[in-house]
């Protein structure tokens, strides 16, 4: 498992400490990782350089931070605490679920002391963000709540029953209350705010910010744009103008056969198709003055929305499969519109296409407060990564690991070539070293995850 953990670098839910000396940040991590998606501390190594040091009375350490957790941190939290022994050096590895919190530090109070993960830092949450935390313990999500300022009338369900009719199903008054476009409130029936994104016709008189933004740009940067566009419909039609104008801005290859000619897509459909509707589903619509954006460069796409991944998903159970919807109301209509197959199968059968086509794959990250998928195609998907790279990269695909002496045989070369080498791919980002520290004698090599 540490093996593993060493490979990683820290972020959303890693992090490594040398030591204990520095208790309040260890207790702030737990309480930011318990309110954003659990993870994992370990102490005895250093954070920067990844040196396994280990700690002298692992013992003591377990029993002070489990005091400091219990005496500093409210409501009750309790994550688990082992010991590890690797190469003759003891470590602790604390494991902290996600829970319904929010958790803080008491001495600090609810509104000072409550803390989330943002990449590989701890910040401290602001009212919107334990509002968002407080409304997920009790399970309410915001497109699931009654928007007060709009009709009932001013609901288009005619789309809706457009779209629905349009794949054989039929909408029903029924039907719009089981997928929560009209909620009750009170002995009111008012539309939700996910039925006035996905079917009002003047949507934006109540969230102004949710607009697609497209845009063409020259080259690799955003320096000089080609084309824009501002995209302003409901959401339920917004996938197949953003698909045109994405298909309208790259190439074609043309593949001659013996009767003949088909037309390759520079990116593949279905993964370009999974990252926008993805965009749509998860975007946090409360977010005021940020709107979903698509630009086309020439290298990559990047769809960008606002709103990082929920709270109490990680990185990894996403692209595990694991579904966790922020909008249950757009996510219960775009299953019914067949927009979407399985929970959870989109960031994974991105992967698989691009992999099954030897294509670079698609790049997931949280920015703040906002993820982005980045799309390469296939042009050019080796420049820059030589031969003798290629062969280790080929071994670690099917050995996982490899001894700098293994890569000195499959190079042939001196092992001054084989340590520069293998320094100038972990420098690269190709490979991670897993190590006690420079001069460990046991030192192995592994593809960066």
């Amino acid at each position: 498992m540490l093996e593993e953990l060493l490979t990683k670098e820290e972020g959303k839910t890693l992090e490594f400490k040398e030591n204990t000396k520095s208790l309040q940040k260890i207790v702030q991590t737990i309480v930011a990782f318990a309110n954003t998606a659990g993870g994992t501390l370990v102490v005895g190594i250093k954070d920067k350089t990844k040196n396994v040091i280990g700690l002298a009375n692992v013992l003591e350490e377990e029993e002070r931070i489990a005091n400091a957790i219990a005496d500093s941190v409210s409501p009750l939290l309790i994550p688990s605490l082992q010991l590890h022994t690797w190469r003759d050096r003891d470590l602790l590895l604390i494991s902290v679920p996600h829970g319904f919190g929010p958790y803080y530090i008491k001495a600090k109070g609810l509104e000072e002391g409550t803390y989330v993960r943002f990449g590989s830092t701890n910040r401290l949450a602001d009212a919107t963000t334990i509002l968002e935390i407080q409304k997920l313990k009790e399970h309410k999500y915001f497109d699931e709540q009654p928007n007060f300022d709009c009709a009932a009338n001013e609901i288009n369900f005619d789309l809706a029953k457009e779209l629905f009719a349009n794949i054989s199903k039929k909408l029903t008054d029924r039907t719009a209350k089981s997928l929560g476009l009209i909620v009750q409130y009170h002995a009111k029936e008012l539309p939700s705010n996910g039925a006035v994104l996905l079917f009002a016709d003047h949507y934006k008189d109540f969230f102004p910010d949710a607009v697609i933004r497209l845009g063409r740009f020259s080259g690799t940067n955003k320096s000089q744009i080609i084309d824009q566009q501002t995209l302003e419909v409901p959401i339920s039609t917004a996938l197949e103008p953003i698909i045109a104008f994405i298909r309208r801005h790259t190439s074609m290859a043309a593949e001659i056969g013996e009767t003949r000619r088909k037309d390759i897509p520079q990116y593949p459909p279905v993964v370009v198709r999974e990252a926008v509707i993805n965009a749509l589903l998860h975007t946090d619509y409360s977010i005021k003055g940020a709107s979903i954006q698509v630009a086309i460069f020439e290298d990559r796409i990047e769809i960008t929305n606002p709103g990082c991944l929920p709270f109490g998903l990680s990185f990894e159970a996403a692209l595990s499969g694991i579904s966790q919807l922020r909008n249950r109301v757009i996510g219960r209509v775009f299953r019914e519109l067949n927009l979407i197959e399985q929970w959870g199968s989109g960031l994974g059968r991105m992967l698989n296409i691009c992999g099954q086509q030897g294509i670079p794959l698609p790049k997931f990250e949280e920015l703040g407060n906002f993820f982005r998928t980045t799309l390469y195609h296939g042009v050019n998907t080796f420049i820059g990564i030589e031969e003798w790279q290629k062969q280790i990269i080929a071994h670690l695909k099917v050995h996982k690991e490899i001894l700098p002496k293994k890569a000195q045989e499959l190079w042939s070369v001196t092992s001054r070539t084989t340590s520069s080498r293998l320094k100038k791919m972990c420098e690269q980002g190709i490979l991670v070293e897993i190590s006690t520290g420079p001069f460990d004698p046991q030192k192995k090599f592994s593809l960066r995850m």
